[in-house]
């Protein structure tokens, strides 16, 4: 008989299947994950954790798969404010006639934070965990995210033309030197350059972003080839395409975070490979739009790190990852043209561990493994929309909704307890959604 002592942690969390994503493809049955404090500490049997570990507490999934939490490599979560008020309309028309027009009536810290924090609310009843945040008044969706308790890069905004953010160039790049110095250090919250697009940001601006991403050790997140409209505007403006351009003034290497990418050729594709680019796939904006269709299996077959990202709600018009991979997997099949191609555990890996590559938190989240932090997200695959169950991952991919997401934990604290939202006022976020909802109607 043993004289070893069980080792106390904090919590341990016993379920049916864990999919850690890491190793690839690979699902654990009749496992658990062990943490204390903010880490994952082991991934073990069932039965060798009960007798390693003296829990303070164990959380027991019976009936549910435990997945990485899911990271949403692309939003502008204010912009839930928004969801509905101009569908069914081209890029343009939508962003110039009808989302920018009723932004400069309404935007500002309040809308910013009300506006995060009912995305917030929607993303962890939707099992995501972290997101890419490309929006402006950064220094309150960021104090929004911290004060939550959601891991978030935010982005540090920078356009050519003045708003109620910044109105000159430089105040652009003096704003987003102190909202990063804000966020230094922090445990959740960190920041990336987000210039809004080619086309609307100068050569000079994104050689300064280039000069500073390297210092701050920062990635640069942007919308890039989107359109066939902007490839073309480019090209007759510059003589170049969009991807050329940034390849001239140096961008396109390991820290650049290329969103849409529905323009794309063999040789572009070859060199976000070569260079170390994460391509951020967001297929439902991209198809309300018609906007194109990105060549995922195309990139994922060239080496290119593939993330997945929902857009704002106003062109999407949800938060729903589960909805998201699925169809990232169903349209890269038809663009293929080929029923094997991105396959149900690549979609659920580039929304986890490919997300968090993208955004240079794959050392820390993405997978379930010993030393990162405990970001999880289970799944209750009992119900009868996903029954029988012969393969747990094309479960999760192709039948699983949010609905059955029933717990969360971030950084090892529970977010979402039995579908129920922890410490956070769902009566309040709903008011205030309303009343936005009658300010900007008015408009």
């Amino acid at each position: 008989m043993s004289d070893t002592q069980p080792q106390p942690i904090d919590l341990l969390i016993e379920a049916r299947w864990i999919v850690p994503v890491e190793p690839h493809a690979v699902v654990l049955e009749d496992h658990a994950v062990a943490v204390t404090g903010d880490r994952i500490v082991a991934v073990l049997p069932i039965a060798a954790a009960r007798a390693t570990y003296a829990p303070r507490e164990t959380v027991r999934l019976p009936e549910h798969a435990l997945i990485p939490g899911l990271v949403n490599a692309h939003t502008h979560n204010p912009m839930t404010l928004l969801r509905g008020l101009a569908d069914d309309l081209p890029l343009m028309v939508w962003l110039q006639q009808h989302i920018w027009p009723a932004e400069a009536k309404v935007i500002g810290p309040e809308f910013v934070r009300d506006g995060v924090e009912l995305a917030v609310a929607e993303m962890l009843r939707g099992g995501t965990t972290c997101a890419n945040e490309n929006y402006f008044f950064p220094d309150a969706i960021g104090a929004t995210y911290r004060k939550l308790g959601f891991r978030a890069v935010v982005g540090l905004p920078v356009i050519e033309f003045p708003t109620a953010w910044a109105k000159s160039q430089d105040e652009y790049f003096e704003r987003a030197s102190e909202v990063h110095d804000s966020f230094r250090g922090d445990a959740l919250v960190s920041t990336a350059f987000a210039p809004h697009a080619p086309y609307t940001v100068s050569d000079e601006s994104f050689a300064r972003i280039r000069v500073l991403a390297d210092q701050l050790d920062i990635p640069v997140h942007l919308h890039l080839h989107e359109t066939a409209h902007e490839v073309e505007e480019e090209k007759a403006k510059s003589g170049l395409r969009p991807f050329q351009r940034l390849q001239k003034l140096g961008l396109v290497n390991d820290r650049l975070i290329a969103v849409h990418m529905t323009q794309l050729t063999d040789g572009e594709v070859a060199a976000c490979a070569e260079a170390g680019v994460s391509v951020v796939h967001c297929p439902e904006s991209n198809l309300k739009l018609a906007s194109g269709f990105c060549p995922a299996e195309k990139l994922r077959k060239a080496g290119v790190n593939l993330a997945i990202g929902t857009d704002g709600c106003a062109s999407n018009n949800d938060l729903d990852m589960f909805g998201e991979l699925r169809t990232a997997a169903l349209l890269a099949k038809a663009v293929a043209n080929d029923a094997a191609a991105f396959d149900a555990a690549s979609a659920l890996r580039a929304a986890t561990l490919g997300s968090a590559k993208a955004m240079g938190l794959d050392a820390k989240i993405g997978s379930i493994e010993a030393g990162k932090q405990a970001d999880l997200a289970a799944v209750r695959l009992s119900d009868l929309e996903t029954q029988p169950l012969y393969h747990v991952a094309s479960q999760l991919a192709y039948a699983a909704g949010r609905h059955q997401v029933s717990d969360v934990w971030i950084a090892g604290r529970r977010k979402l307890a039995a579908r129920e939202l922890v410490d956070m006022d769902v009566a309040g976020i709903l008011a205030r959604a309303h009343a936005w909802r009658e300010r900007i109607a008015e408009r």
